[in-house]
């Protein structure tokens, strides 16, 4: 929560001050809401290093259920996480579709990616390798496409996250 002290008697401050408790409201409105429907699917996301309320949230809101997706990739594309291309015959004719899909999974993916990697050594470790291999924007996409497929995974097999089928997976 940002600190306004400058601002401690002004009407800016007192309107932060509104806004913070709505959001604090809400949120534990939304709370209760997934306690009572879909905790279980909840905590497996929360599993996720990275990933806390907001996040869970907005991945489990946004993706509905994993019974949408005939797959893995059906997943990841909806999540723009992987690009669309136009092939005929074995010929790449451009690429396209890179605003279909949810942009608030691309967004919650792609934080939660930056957060795993502040929060969790092992992560942090695979994470570097992967901005060696293919610079610093592509790595944290690896990262945020790999994240997706585990969730997706999870939430199909109701497992939580396992943090050596990510890292050991092939670069």
């Amino acid at each position: 929560m940002f600190s306004y002290y400058h601002l401690s008697g002004s009407p800016q401050f007192l309107l932060h001050k509104a806004y913070d408790e709505m959001i604090d409201k809400l949120e534990i409105q939304l709370l209760n809401i997934i306690k009572r429907d879909s905790w279980k699917d909840f905590t497996i996301i929360k599993s996720v290093p990275g990933i806390g309320n907001i996040l869970g949230l907005t991945i489990l809101y946004e993706m509905d259920t994993t019974e949408r997706f005939p797959s893995v990739k059906d997943f990841t594309s909806y999540c723009r996480l992987i690009k669309g291309s136009v092939a005929s015959a074995g010929k790449v004719k451009g690429a396209r579709g890179g605003k279909l899909g949810n942009p608030y999974l691309r967004w919650a993916f792609g934080e939660a990616a930056v957060l795993a990697k502040r929060s969790h050594s092992m992560i942090k470790t695979y994470a570097k390798q992967l901005e060696t291999k293919h610079g610093k924007f592509k790595g944290n996409a690896i990262l945020a496409n790999k994240l997706a497929r585990a969730v997706y995974h999870m939430l199909k097999n109701g497992t939580a996250f396992d943090m050596e089928r990510l890292t050991t997976s092939s670069l």
